[in-house]
């Protein structure tokens, strides 16, 4: 079964900063995009960040500028820079898939804790 698993969420205070990896585990897939989501406890699950398979990137208007969302193609493997973090930021991080065909995001992660203190 595909399967994401995210890396690299921890602790951190505001202003700093932190890097998700995302990597499948099991059978691959084909997508057309990549993707990161975030949810804080109460909260809907929101869009952060996208990436095409040529390149195209998308930011949420509240991430811009200090979020950057890109993959390494030779690892197979998703990141999310994240600098000048704060704490509205403190969210369950998703790594999420697109496959091809499909027009939403489907392929999903367990999540990873990103909690950034004042």
């Amino acid at each position: 079964q595909v399967q994401l698993v995210e890396s690299g969420g921890g602790l951190v205070q505001a202003g700093g900063s932190l890097r998700l990896s995302c990597a499948p585990s099991g059978r691959l897939f084909s997508s057309d995009a990549m993707g990161w989501y975030r949810q804080a406890p109460g909260n809907k699950r929101e869009l952060v960040a996208t990436i095409t398979t040529g390149g195209i990137t998308n930011y949420a208007d509240s991430v811009k500028g200090r979020f950057t969302i890109s993959r390494d193609n030779a690892k197979n493997t998703l990141y999310l820079q994240m600098n000048s973090l704060k704490p509205e930021d403190t969210a369950v991080y998703y790594c999420a898939g697109r496959r091809v065909g499909v027009r939403s995001f489907d392929v999903w992660g367990q999540g990873t804790q990103v909690t950034v203190s004042s």
